[in-house]
This record gives C-alpha cells, structure tokens and sequence, in this order.
C-alpha cells in the first residue's frame, strides 16, 4: 500500500511538473508598456499557469519557461474591444406558416410567426423588449470562434446580441477556451438598449420606443415596490404578479448593473441622459460619434463612452450624376475622428470600441487617426487597455502588465497605430497563439483556387459566390439569395428577399470579410443599408445595419 501511494504521489509530482512547465512562459529582450506604470525600454515578461509572474527590465526566465525573443518587439496589455457580438450563435428562427411571397415581407405568415415566437417563452412582452435575454446562454466556446480577433490582437471583448430594442444582458469573455465557462470574465455585465423598432407591431417609431422603455422601467419600479411590500407583509395584501422582463430590470434600477445605451447621433444622447436621470441608472453611452456635443452633461452625470473608432466614410463611389454631400454630412464625417480628444480634455471616461468594422485593423488606425485630431497617444493606448478595464469594472485583473494580473498580452511589430504594425503573438489566459502567415498553395481549392472565406494570394477573403441567406429580422425572418462577384478587392452583385432585388453598391473585400451598401423599399420608403460579413468555408453569416437598428443574417454557399 505505501508503495502504491508513493508511486502515485511521484506520478502526480511528474504531471504537475509537466504542467507547469507547459503553462510557463517568458517573453525576453522586448519593449514593455506596463500602462498602470512606466514603459519598460528593455525587460522579461513572465506568465506561470495564466497569470503574470514577473515583469521588470531584471525579471529572469524561470528555467522550466518556454522563452519567446522579444527583441525589436513591443509587448501591450491586451487589447479590449468593448462592444461586439463575437461568438454569439445566431437566434433561434421562430418556425414560419405557409410560404413567403409578395413584397412586404409581413403579412399573415408573419404575424404567425410572430405570435408563435411569443408564446414559446414566459415573457408578457414581445421579441425585441425582453431585457432578460442572457449573451452568455447564446455564446459558444472553441477557440477557431475567436482567431480573427485574435489575429489582430484582441485577447477580451464584450460581446452581446444586437437585434431588438432590448439587446440583452451582455458577457465579458477572453478570446480563448473551448467551454463557454472557460472564456467568461464576468457574466453579465450590463443591460444592452438600441433605440431601435420591433417591425410590424409596437413600437413601430423611435418615439414609441422611447415611450416603451419608459413605461418599463415605471413598470419594473412599481412591482418592485409591490414585491417589497408583499415580502415584508404578505399577509396584507395580494400576490403581485412574476414578470420574468421586469424584474430583469430590478438590477439596472438599484445601480448594481449598468445599462449600455446604443446611441451615436447627439439627440439619441441627450435622450438616453434623461432617460438615466429619471430613474438614476449607471448609464454608458455606446457609439458615441457625437458625443463631444454633449461632453459637459456626460460628465456631469458621470456617464462614460464606449467610443465608435468605425469612422463615417462615404458609402457610395463618387460620380458626376451624384448629388452633392451636405455640409451637415461632412461635417459629421470630420468632427468624428476629434470626438476622443474632445471628450478627454471634459474629463470624460471613454474606452475604445470597433463599432462594427468590416475590417479589424480599422481598429487601430482609427485610434491613430484620433491621436492626429488631438488625442494624447498614452491616453488612446489607455483607452484600449486599462481604461477599458476600469469602465467594465474588471480593472484589478486585467488591463495593465502587473504581477497577479490575468496573463493577456499582445506582441507588436512596429508602430501600433502606423501602417507598418504586425502582431506577432497573443496571449490569452496565459496561453501563447502565434500569427502564421496564409500559405496560398496551401489554402487553395482544386485546380489552385482559392477556398471561399480563406486568405488568397493578396491576403484577401475569397467571398464569390451564390447564396442562401436568412435575415433574422426580430419576430420574422426574409429568406433570399446574395449573389457575390469578386475581382480582387472589389466585390458586386446582388441581393434579393421578399423586400425585392436590390443591386450591391461599392463592395469591398478585406483579409476578414466583405462590405457593401445597397437599397431596399420597406414600407414604401427606400432604406439604405450597410451590409457587412464573413465567409467560411460555405457558410455566410455577418449584419445588416439599417436607420432602424442591426439585425444578423446568416445562410450557406450554393453549389
């Protein structure tokens, strides 16, 4: 028996040695921007079993750590993206009566379909105003979900959904792990509001929504105050109700969770301040692009940014036929990049976000763009790392390079917010992903061609094809097909639902994706779209922004 139990205790002694060996890491020689303290010109970064061991310009690389040269490079805190869906599993698509046909998209199947999503859930309230909705049970884990992002050096993002006026309760995850639990930081986070509309049915204008999210939280107060009372007394008075939608509620009106408001044009603003004032809430403003117009009251009721760096830009190419652009337009346009330096000289918490880029790298050369319009660049670092932290409330664990601190680093070539910037490596959780370069021979199809959503020979996404897509319209779904035609950088074609047809309008392919605008008719009005995704393998999935919200699509490559 001793023997057994000495031969097991040398067993484990061996595994944990192998283990921490495997999870000890040093990177050497680099460059080190701690944020929380000074730059370290030439230092050891030291991460044991995911957390930061050691990190100074005399840190020593244990002798078991698998050393990475860090000479010529620069290693950051890693970077936050603050509002994202990132690894949220499309909705569930509430089942439809008879087929689609005509040209409105409603009709009698739709409101069938309505109804039926409706009653499949405990909420009193309709698909679009249900602030119970939890990201964390929508996530999915597995570490493919996440290289993108990781590729461009995110290692932790917020993420939720972006359909309805209730977005839901949002996650903090890191970008690695294969079990939903492994990526969660802090689940939730906050309640997620878009002043959007629910098509169809009430509110069908913003100012219904307005009057909607009002009489919630009026709604929320007073059963909260019915529930106190009967707890306290039940024998004095009746039951109240359960309301799954209100009481979700009951957090954001005592100040333990905060609400995100969606809202980047300076009314939305001013209405989501007075929102939050009526009823006290620890309000955040997401988007934010004209937020310099409000930035005394933002202070004034402490109220940070969760700041847009996808920066307005012409959607359509110029042309002699064209109408000429406002001035109110360019002006917003110009103003936009100034919005981070503005906010920073009123004292205003901000923290950086991508806004729903088609392309990561936009990212970081936004952030160089509003360090050029005013931005102190230690502060636009800060921003993207333990600013960041600090506004999600997650700034004791992460953020900065600090001993005990969750081992998140990003390795960088070059200048981070130039041209020439190359991540080399990140790590997530303690965990090193290094970047590999697409070999184009490798990633081919047969005959040498490109593989739909994989990097070509110009790093560029493969997107051409025929499509079946979904649009996951709240309450509804539009069936269709996109018709994609790529030539090099440049993508065309066509999309037609049930709204019609509508021709793409300068498309564009970048190494994560696709972009392109076009027209719809909707309710006998013409709405410009922004339309933005990915291709991988034969699958399709990406967004659909629209003056009334974002809302998800999905579909599959036919053959």
């Amino acid at each position: 028996m001793k023997l057994k139990l000495a031969l097991l205790a040398f067993a484990a002694s061996g595994l944990l040695t192998t283990a921490a060996g495997a999870q000890s890491y040093a990177i050497t020689n680099a460059r080190i921007v701690t944020v929380s303290g000074p730059t370290i010109e030439k230092g050891t970064v030291v991460v044991r079993d995911g957390l930061i061991a050691a990190v100074g310009a005399d840190a020593k690389a244990p002798a078991d750590a698998q050393v990475f040269d860090g000479t010529g490079l620069t290693v950051y805190p890693g970077f936050f993206d603050t509002l994202t869906n990132v690894g949220m599993q499309a909705p569930a698509r509430p089942p439809t009566q008879g087929g689609g046909g005509g040209g409105g998209g409603g009709g009698a199947a739709a409101a069938a379909a309505q109804q039926q999503a409706n009653s499949q859930t405990n909420s009193n309230y309709p698909a679009g105003l249900r602030p119970e909705v939890v990201a964390a049970d929508e996530l999915r884990g597995g570490d493919s979900n996440f290289e993108t992002n990781r590729n461009a050096g995110f290692t932790t993002v917020v993420t939720v959904g972006r359909t309805g006026i209730f977005n839901g309760q949002s996650a903090i995850i890191n970008l690695a792990g294969e079990t939903v639990s492994a990526l969660i930081v802090k689940s939730p986070f906050a309640e997620h509001v878009s002043f959007a509309t629910i098509p169809g049915q009430y509110p069908g204008s913003l100012l219904g929504t307005f009057s909607a999210l009002r009489q919630m939280f009026l709604d929320a107060q007073r059963l909260q105050e019915l529930q106190k009372g009967y707890d306290a007394k039940p024998r004095s008075m009746k039951r109240p109700g359960v309301d799954h939608s209100l009481q979700a509620l009951f957090p954001v009106l005592d100040r333990q969770m905060p609400i995100v408001f969606n809202a980047n044009r300076e009314i939305e603003i001013i209405r989501a301040l007075d929102l939050a004032k009526e009823f006290n809430l620890r309000a955040m403003i997401a988007g934010g692009q004209e937020a310099w117009k409000v930035a005394g009251r933002l202070k004034e009721q402490n109220v940070p940014v969760l700041l847009s760096l996808n920066f307005p830009k012409r959607t359509t190419a110029a042309s002699a036929e064209a109408d000429p652009e406002s001035l109110e337009l360019l002006r917003f346009r110009a103003e936009t990049p100034k919005t981070a330096a503005k906010l920073q000289q009123a004292g205003v918490k901000f923290a950086f976000q991508s806004g729903g880029a088609t392309s990561l790298a936009d990212f970081f050369s936004n952030a160089g763009k509003a360090v050029e319009g005013g931005l102190a660049r230690d502060a636009a670092i800060r921003s993207m790392t333990l600013g960041s932290a600090e506004i999600l409330g997650v700034g004791d664990r992460l953020g900065s390079i600090e001993t005990g601190k969750i081992g998140n680093l990003t390795v960088v070539k070059g200048d981070l917010l130039g041209k020439d910037r190359a991540v080399t490596h990140v790590f997530v959780d303690g965990r090193p992903f290094e970047q590999k370069a697409p070999a184009p021979a490798e990633r081919s199809g047969r005959a040498g061609r490109p593989v739909a959503g994989e990097p070509g020979v110009a790093g560029l996404a493969q997107v051409g094809g025929n499509y079946s897509i979904t649009i996951e319209v709240p309450g509804q779904q539009l069936t269709g097909t996109l018709a994609l035609t790529q030539q090099g950088a440049v993508v065309s074609g066509s999309m037609q639902t049930q709204l019609g047809a509508s021709q793409i309008k300068d498309g564009k392919v970048a190494a994560e994706g696709f972009s392109f605008g076009t027209t719809v008719e909707f309710g006998g009005s013409q709405i410009d779209i922004i339309v933005k995704g990915t291709v991988t393998g034969n699958e399709i999935r990406g967004t659909i922004d629209s003056p009334q919200g974002t809302i998800p699509f999905s579909g599959t490559r036919n053959p």
